[in-house]
């Protein structure tokens, strides 16, 4: 499983809109400039956020951004499901018992199905507010 570049930069948005808390709308060029992302693409980021209801939006002047439940709220598997589509380490897990014709004979498969068990309880068990406590520790 390799996570990309999305799911990377919908966690930073995320934890960068906890620190802001829950009051203030921020402006998207204004997370753009603080995470040093480009604003073209965070845009794409944050309608797919805003779809799903991780974040409230306003548009126009005063607009922007904000998370609409408490960090605790948010676990890190939630939000890189949504950006990523799937956690699996193999293809042949993440599509569901058709995807292979040898499901049913592979010897390997059990394997990837924990892996992909441990994956998901792993991500299920951090949240936007963990990432905020480990980093106002470091």
């Amino acid at each position: 499983m390799i996570v990309s570049t999305k799911g990377r930069y919908a966690l930073r948005v995320m934890v960068c809109l906890a620190q802001r808390g829950r009051e203030e709308y921020v402006p998207l060029k204004e997370i753009a400039e603080s995470e040093n992302m480009s604003q073209k693409y965070l845009e794409s980021i944050m309608t797919v956020l805003s779809k799903a209801g991780f974040v409230d939006a306003v548009h126009g002047k005063g607009g922007g951004y904000r998370l609409n439940r408490s960090p605790e709220g948010y676990t890190i598997g939630s939000i890189l499901k949504l950006t990523e589509g799937s956690l699996a380490a193999v293809s042949c897990t993440s599509q569901g018992p058709a995807a292979c014709s040898r499901t049913e004979c592979c010897h390997t498969k059990p394997m990837w199905d924990r892996l992909d068990r441990m994956i998901d309880e792993f991500f299920e068990g951090i949240t936007v507010a963990d990432l905020l406590k480990e980093n106002a520790q470091a």
